[in-house]
């Protein structure tokens, strides 16, 4: 599926090399040629006939209006001056109170219903501690404080929950007129009736709803046409991209973040007709976008809706990823609107908003949301984990032919059946990583994350944690090491090593109970998590130095570690630091530290959660006090599982 999926795209860049599928409608973008299509006359007429009709009609409504002249007659001036005339009918008193009662509630008999509730669930308690709760909830309920904010967020329900209509659809218009007949007046009212209109909130309710008020469906020709007005500012982008189907141009995709999202009017599949009164059909997208990048205030868009069954709307979920890949959409030719594609490195965390295109996330990338106005696209993780299976069988294949046809006569029959089939080897998309999720921590006070310091050997990392026990050991301390090793003289169980007999030691290796262990001398070495978790329990920060290979155990436990990568500097500075204690290694050694480092970042690179380059002892050991302290002052990032 992903295969003919991808050649589509393919087949689309190989013809133009500037065209994609789809265009943002108000984003700056590179020139292109404009391809122009011949117009539907047919068309054109029937819209032109359209809009006739609609005018004609316009004008006799309004005409309709001031037909009748309240002057005309006495008995009409009579009524006009005494609008209130006859008396009400009683039978309808009922039915209109009721109809009220339905969108009103007393708030205040409420919560007292729910402190008889609490009142009876506490008596119903046992425990001292439940009801301990429960008493203060009660508190909180008796309190005015309370009481009053309940009281509004009462009202404000109500006016969401009862239906309701708009009075006019030229709210702003009206506003200014009345503004004007009160320049004039100096009364009371019409001074505060001035301050009211003139009043920045009232301004900016009518100027967001001013955006949605208008979504008229009409009936032409048998066919539905949909007109709808929206109003684009300056600094907000309409939010969507359209894309050319023979003669017609379809709105693609809604973007998060856009005019056209807020309103809800523009659905993915509507056919664009006219834009203020322009006719679009027969247009090249290039054409369209650089229409609207001209235009400003209100648009009219003349539409025939999507024909397919519009999804009834949810409540977006946020989710935080972190990204494991780099990602940059002008190398990307799968990307189906380039202008919209949001460039990540390995080690971001995005906020993605929008998962209705599995292929084509929504997302914002952290720290940019007040300068990125829309949403940007991403690689879904489904789409991304395929096409790094696609880009892997064939490298592989290509790994496979440079070996030679006379290695591949010499294997049996059972190994060429194997490598044959590569891809039943790569279906597992799990083992590609691409995104994880990821939640905010903030660390007890009593209940601090293990640090683990990792890197090459003579990078520094072992030294600065010597330093950090030898600061301050009422805060740090190292987890002791468990052994199959005979006790000597002056050693402590418990103190320099737990001794244990071999056949413990296996068990509780068979049960994933270390973190990494080791034989040396006939001997088995071992950190255990219990040793970890001992040291937490206490209060104190546990550091560990760690093999890389060690890291995928240590995450996988629940002990929460924040990892820092300790790297090298240059070539040249790693000697001299190294000389300043007295070492005098090979110019190989050298290199061979610093192609280490890379390696460890490149494939371990996603499980660090900070990095110091080791230029200067000092400023290292100073930037590792300040994350170390930051875990107490700022909430991290941390794989969603972790908290489960």
């Amino acid at each position: 599926m992903i295969t003919s999926h991808m050649n589509g795209y393919v087949q689309e860049t190989s013809g133009q090399a500037k065209s994609h599928r789809e265009r943002a409608v108000d984003c700056p973008g590179e020139e292109s040629s404009l391809v122009k299509s011949p117009h539907s006359s047919a068309h054109m007429e029937r819209i032109q006939h359209y809009q006739e009709e609609l005018r004609k009609r316009r004008e006799e409504d309004s005409r309709g209006k001031h037909d009748i002249d309240p002057n005309a007659s006495l008995r009409l001036k009579k009524l006009s001056q005494n609008p209130k005339v006859g008396i009400d009918n009683p039978t309808f008193e009922g039915k209109e109170k009721a109809t009220k009662d339905k969108c009103s509630l007393d708030p205040v008999a409420e919560v007292a219903e729910l402190l008889q509730a609490l009142k009876w669930a506490q008596y119903c308690l046992t425990d001292a501690q439940s009801q301990q709760d429960v008493e203060l909830i009660m508190q909180l309920l008796s309190k005015e404080d309370f009481r009053n904010a309940y009281t509004i967020f009462n009202s404000v329900s109500q006016q969401m929950t009862c239906p309701t209509s708009p009075l006019t659809a030229q709210a702003e218009d009206l506003c200014q007129e009345v503004q004007k007949i009160l320049q004039s007046s100096q009364q009371r009212e019409g001074l505060e009736l001035k301050a009211l209109l003139t009043n920045p909130h009232l301004q900016a309710h009518d100027g967001v709803a001013g955006q949605e008020i208008e979504e008229d469906l009409l009936q032409y020709l048998g066919e539905t046409v949909k007109l709808v007005r929206l109003e684009k500012a300056r600094d907000t982008p309409l939010g969507a991209t359209v894309r050319n189907d023979m003669d017609s141009v379809l709105v693609s995709r809604v973007v998060k973040g856009g005019a056209a999202e807020r309103s809800g009017l523009l659905s993915e599949g509507d056919e664009i007709l006219e834009i203020n009164g322009i006719s679009i059909r027969g247009k090249h997208v290039n054409e369209v976008h650089d229409l609207l990048q001209q235009m400003q205030g209100t648009l009219t868009f003349l539409l025939i809706p999507s024909s397919q069954i519009k999804p009834a709307a949810h409540r977006q979920t946020v989710m935080h990823v972190r990204a494991y890949f780099d990602y940059d959409p002008s190398d990307d030719p799968f990307v189906p609107c380039r202008e919209l594609g949001l460039s990540f490195q390995k080690g971001d965390i995005l906020h993605v908003i929008s998962q209705d295109d599995p292929n084509w996330w929504q997302a914002y990338r952290d720290g940019d949301e007040d300068n990125q106005p829309l949403a940007g696209l991403v690689p879904g993780k489904s789409f991304q984990q395929q096409r790094e299976t696609l880009k892997k069988t064939i490298t592989d294949s290509k790994s496979r032919e440079q070996q030679g046809k006379l290695w591949y006569a010499k294997k049996n029959k059972k190994q060429r059946k194997k490598s044959m089939s590569p891809l039943s080897r790569n279906t597992d998309y799990d083992d590609i990583l691409t995104y994880e999720e990821m939640s905010l921590y903030h660390q007890p006070a009593n209940r601090k994350r293990p640090v683990a310091l990792i890197g090459p050997t003579n990078s520094g990392h072992d030294e600065l944690r010597r330093r950090l026990l030898s600061i301050e050991p009422e805060k740090f301390a190292v987890a002791v090491p468990y052994t199959t090793r005979n006790s000597r003289i002056h050693e402590r169980n418990g103190r320099e090593y737990h001794f244990v007999s071999r056949p413990a030691f296996d068990t509780d290796l068979a049960a994933g109970k270390f973190i990494e262990s080791g034989e040396y001398e006939k001997n088995l070495y071992g950190t255990s998590t219990d040793s970890v978790r001992h040291i937490i329990n206490s209060g104190r920060i546990c550091l560990l130095c760690l093999h890389t290979r060690s890291l995928q155990i240590l995450r996988s436990s629940n002990l929460k570690p924040y990892v820092i990568f300790i790297a090298p500097p240059s070539q040249e500075r790693l000697r001299t630091l190294l000389a300043t204690e007295g070492k005098t290694p090979k110019p190989e050694d050298l290199k061979e530290v610093i192609e280490k480092a890379r390696e460890m970042e490149h494939e371990f690179g996603h499980f660090f959660d900070a990095t110091i380059v080791n230029m200067d002892p000092e400023q290292a050991f100073h930037e590792l006090r300040r994350l170390i302290d930051k875990l107490d002052t700022e909430p991290q990032w941390v794989p969603t599982s972790w908290l489960c």
